[in-house]
C-alpha cells in the first residue's frame, strides 16, 4: 500500500520569513531524520516575461513532486507567496491527493520592510516594499479562513519553525 504524501505550503509577503522558516524548519527534520523535501514555488515560474498564464509553476512542481516522489519521499515543505491561496490548484498539480496543511506568515509592514532593506538595494526595494504591501492585503483579504495566521514580527525563525513543527507533529516514520 502506498503512503498518501503529506505537504505543508507556506504562504505570506515578502520579507516576512517564509524561506528562512522553511530551511529552519529543514534543518529541525534532517537532525531528527524525517525525510521530506523543501520546494521553493518562486522559483518554478521564475522568468521574463511571467508565465502564469501557462500554469508553469504547477507544471514544474508536477515534475518536481514526481521526481521525489519516484525516490520514496512523501512530505513536501512548499514555500510560496500565494501558495496558500491556491491549495486546490498546488495539490491537483502533486496528483496524489496529499495530506495538506498550510500557514499564512504574517509581518506588520515595518517588519517586513526592515527584512527587505537587509536583502534588496536602490530603486529596486521600493518595488520590492509596494508589492510586499500589496501582497500583504491581498493575502489578508483572500486566504481562506481555515489557513491559520502566524506573526513572525519579534520571533527567532527558530521559534516560528518549532511552533510549525508541533502543528506538523511530522515523526521519522511516515
Amino acid at each position: 500500500m502506498d503512503i498518501r504524501s503529506e505537504v505543508l505550503f507556506i504562504g505570506g509577503r515578502s520579507g516576512v520569513g517564509k524561506s528562512s522558516v522553511a530551511f529552519e524548519l529543514h534543518a529541525q527534520l534532517s537532525r531528527e531524520g524525517v525525510m521530506h523535501c523543501v520546494i521553493e514555488g518562486d522559483a518554478l515560474d521564475l522568468a521574463y516575461p511571467a508565465p502564469w498564464e501557462h500554469s508553469l509553476g504547477e507544471r514544474n512542481l508536477a515534475a518536481v513532486w514526481n521526481n521525489y516522489r519516484s525516490l520514496g519521499y512523501r512530505r513536501m515543505i512548499y514555500t510560496n507567496t500565494v501558495s496558500v491561496r491556491f491549495t486546490d490548484q498546488l495539490v491537483a498539480a502533486m496528483g496524489d491527493e496529499p495530506m495538506v496543511a498550510a500557514v499564512l506568515l504574517t509581518a506588520t509592514d515595518e517588519t517586513a520592510h526592515a527584512r527587505l532593506g537587509r536583502r534588496t538595494e536602490g530603486i529596486d526595494l521600493a518595488e520590492h516594499i509596494e508589492r510586499s504591501n500589496d501582497r500583504a492585503r491581498e493575502l489578508d483579504a483572500l486566504t481562506p479562513s481555515w489557513v491559520p495566521r502566524l506573526a513572525t514580527d519579534g520571533r527567532s525563525v527558530s521559534d516560528v519553525a518549532t511552533e510549525l513543527r508541533s502543528i506538523l507533529g511530522w515523526s521519522a516514520s511516515p
